[in-house]
């Protein structure tokens, strides 16, 4: 048997400083370096607000002087539940939910909770597995989008001690905690507003809609709120594939040749609402004189578009940061769950497009 040595994939390595650093650096160093006793340490990691700004300090420039990362699972496993906030969205290439996410993600930071993020591309049984997962690191909370689950993942949920937020969507009654609006409500705004700017012949052009029930839910309230007017009719055109300008582009196509008096169209969201600018523009169609156009989302090119896209905001932000505060409120005052429900609302935005 060598010594001063270590064997990795058959070859012999001499262990350099670092590595002999990295494998013998412990909270215990860690409080001897900063001159606190350990329990502050692990205090600090797991509720740096309960520990006085001089200590703080101490630990922080000792964590950094000796490189120290601390194993916060093995923290976790000793509290029964870890620093980790497991997030599960539809899509992490929505830029929806990047928001939302990244505004949780700042304000659980504060807390030293870490986000875990994982996307189902609107699949229940992949957000099953991501559950399953997820529980399995004991995380300190749950965060799921929407309302719609398989039975499996509610009865998992349920049986848990684990803080749940549904985001994104309020209607039927949450696990425990609910962030978001009714988006049955945004398609009959979105409807109402077309009525109001005196268009008649109204489409609804949709993505995904068989998988995305939010976006189904819009295009049933846009329908049954149109049709309490008389005189109004309203359809509804869908495509199968993922949001985009393109699919916008050829669902106009189609409304075109099905519909031809088609005055007033809502979107699913602003990328299908862009797509429809731009193929008026390349067929001549006049914009809002022949047609208006309603979005949602308000995404970053929406009020830059020409001419500039109407839609409606959700306040994605403001999720993030009531649903980032209920759990920490939940984290800090443990209990029995209490069913919340936090309605964040929604604003149409009136520009040149309607």
């Amino acid at each position: 048997m060598q010594t001063g040595k270590t064997v990795e994939s058959g070859r012999s390595v001499k262990p350099t400083r670092k590595r002999r650093k990295m494998q013998s650096v412990t909270m215990m160093d860690v409080a001897a370096r900063a001159q606190v006793s350990p329990s502050t340490v692990s205090l600090y990691l797991r509720k740096p607000d309960a520990v006085s700004v001089s200590a703080s300090e101490s630990i922080a420039k000792a964590i950094q002087a000796l490189s120290y990362v601390p194993n916060l699972m093995a923290g976790g496993l000793a509290a029964a539940s870890s620093r980790a906030v497991s997030i599960i969205v539809p899509s992490v290439r929505n830029a929806f939910f990047a928001e939302t996410v990244a505004t949780m993600q700042a304000e659980l930071g504060k807390q030293r909770l870490q986000v875990l993020l994982g996307h189902t591309e609107y699949s229940e049984r992949e957000e099953e597995n991501l559950v399953r997962m997820a529980l399995s690191w004991a995380p300190a909370a749950i965060v799921l989008t929407g309302l719609s689950h398989s039975n499996a993942t509610r009865k998992l949920l349920q049986e848990s001690r684990v803080p749940v937020v549904e985001i994104w969507e309020l209607g039927s009654e949450p696990i425990e905690m609910a962030v978001g609006f009714h988006h049955e409500q945004v398609g009959r705004s979105a409807a109402a507003h077309l009525v109001q700017r005196h268009r008649r012949n109204l489409v609804f052009l949709g993505a995904r809609l068989q998988e995305d029930r939010r976006a189904a839910h819009r295009a049933e309230g846009f329908i049954e709120e149109a049709r309490k007017v008389a005189g109004v009719t309203a359809e509804i055109i869908q495509h199968p594939a993922p949001s985009s300008a393109e699919v916008g582009a050829m669902l106009l196509g189609e409304t075109m040749r099905k519909f031809p008096q088609v005055d007033g169209i809502a979107c699913s969201n602003d990328h299908v609402a862009l797509g429809v600018i731009f193929e008026c523009q390349r067929l001549g169609i006049e914009i809002p004189g022949r047609l208006s156009v309603v979005g949602f989302g308000d995404l970053s090119f929406s009020a830059a578009s020409n001419p500039s896209l109407s839609t409606i905001r959700p306040s994605g932000d403001l999720i993030g940061t009531e649903a980032a505060r209920l759990i920490l409120e939940r984290i800090a005052h443990g209990g029995e769950r209490t069913p919340t429900i936090i309605d964040t609302r929604f604003t149409l935005l009136h520009r040149q497009s309607s």
